[in-house]
């Protein structure tokens, strides 16, 4: 087993030099609209149509982007012990880890955060092929109370076209998601279905921004630690409109452990007329704009001096260092932003010393390079950058190629990128 202070989680902060990738937009083979010049109809351009989904090349994908490292139920091998970084920290936290308690006691702080992550069982009964693909391509966060969420991953159009057919292997069921003409849904109350929500306890592990603010009543009897669950996976429901149908979201609705049997959602007692109402007001309710975030202020350097060791103690050593770390400390593995991982190609990147962030990445002409290198279009050192795109990435805006981190989880304060952009223009002191 890996130390937990190298294991990545759920989305592990891979690597500040795997940046190189971005994801392609969607090509739909949608027929553009005709245009018009002088009364004359232009001949539209041929349509350019999307190659068939290849569910088969979408289950090796599942081994080539390690999904069983945070998941279980997509198929293929379970993942090793060396490599089970949820199952490894779940460990932890249940005591079922084999380490002197010292460890255990110095370890299970950094973890308690990251021992869940939902699992695919049933995809394709909850949720559909379209969401799926959607999301693998922008992945932006569904659980307001899990601290960490799926990385943007290497993937291209195709990558994520199969693995969404290989997970969903029953298609998109876009004939079926109308809610105006849901036969699941009809002579549906919302004001009833909203209603039923804050009666039964839906409120004390969902949020559902967009509406009022749900009433936090009693939640259903369960055992408390199947409540920590359940609430860190419980996903806003803002999203059960993108991310289903009608007709799925009844049956989940009806009887959870029926459609996923591993789920942390509890059978709650709904009669056929209030599932009908509910399932209506979480897809047909008015909904408020998001909230807009205000773009991370970029702060000016700070005029004190500031050292490695400070920078180390607050940044590196606190999220880097779990998948930026000395091979030999992590039982012959760096993580995945040393020695790769997740579909990325070794980088080693080791930030878990002065000398290894001085020594750079391996970049793709196999060149050693710096982190702190300015980037041509900004700027900007290369590091701060990748800090500083992981705010657009939380907020949906493009990046490009550059992959924000930390990867898949929050990103970091301005304060904290101000005090790495000070380091790197001070010359970085020891």
């Amino acid at each position: 087993m890996r130390n937990p202070n190298a294991t990545s989680a759920l989305v592990a902060t891979l690597g500040l030099a795997l940046a190189l990738a971005g994801c392609p937009k969607r090509d739909d083979g949608a027929k553009p609209e005709p245009s018009a010049d002088a009364g004359t109809a232009a001949t539209p351009p041929p349509v350019v149509k999307e190659a068939p989904a290849d569910a088969a090349r979408g289950e090796k994908l599942v081994g080539q982007f390690e999904c069983n490292r945070c998941h279980t139920g997509a198929g293929g091998a379970h993942a090793t012990q060396s490599k089970d970084c949820v199952g490894c920290h779940a460990d932890i936290i249940a005591g079922r880890f084999e380490a002197p308690p010292a460890s255990i006691a110095k370890w299970t702080p950094r973890v308690k955060d990251l021992q869940y992550a939902p699992t695919l069982t049933s995809l394709g009964k909850r949720v559909t092929r379209r969401f799926v693909e959607d999301f693998l391509r922008l992945p932006l966060d569904q659980r307001p109370h899990l601290a960490q969420s799926m990385p943007r991953l290497a993937l291209s159009a195709a990558d994520a076209r199969d693995l969404a057919a290989h997970l969903v292997p029953d298609g998109d069921e876009t004939s079926e998601s109308s809610v105006a003409t849901a036969p699941e849904l009809a002579s549906a109350d919302l004001g009833k279905g909203r209603r039923v929500l804050e009666t039964k306890g839906c409120g004390s592990c969902h949020a559902f921004t967009g509406v009022a603010p749900i009433a936090a009543s009693s939640p259903p009897a369960m055992a408390p630690k199947d409540f920590a669950r359940a609430h860190a996976l419980a996903p806003d429901l803002r999203t059960t409109r993108a991310r289903t149908t009608p007709a799925k979201l009844v049956a989940w609705l009806r009887d959870p452990q029926a459609v996923k049997s591993d789920t942390s959602m509890p059978k709650i007692a709904l009669t056929a007329a209030e599932i009908r109402d509910v399932a209506a007001y979480l897809l047909s309710a008015e909904l408020a704009p998001p909230t807009a975030k205000t773009k991370a202020a970029r702060l000016p350097v700070l005029t004190r001096k500031v050292t490695f060791a400070e920078v180390d103690e607050k940044v590196f050593h606190r999220t880097c260092w779990h998948c930026h770390s000395e091979p030999d400390f992590a039982i012959g593995d760096g993580g995945p932003g040393n020695s790769g991982g997740y579909g990325f190609k070794p980088r080693g990147l080791n930030l878990s010393s002065y000398q290894g962030i001085a020594a750079g990445y391996v970049d793709d002409a196999g060149e050693r390079t710096s982190i702190f290198l300015k980037d041509e279009e900004t700027g900007t050192p290369r590091i701060v950058r990748a800090l500083l795109a992981r705010h657009d990435e939380e907020d949906g805006r493009e990046t490009g190629a550059v992959r924000g981190m930390p990867l898949g989880y929050p990103a970091l304060s301005s304060e904290e990128i101000q005090l790495v952009e000070s380091w790197v223009a001070q010359g970085r002191p020891r």
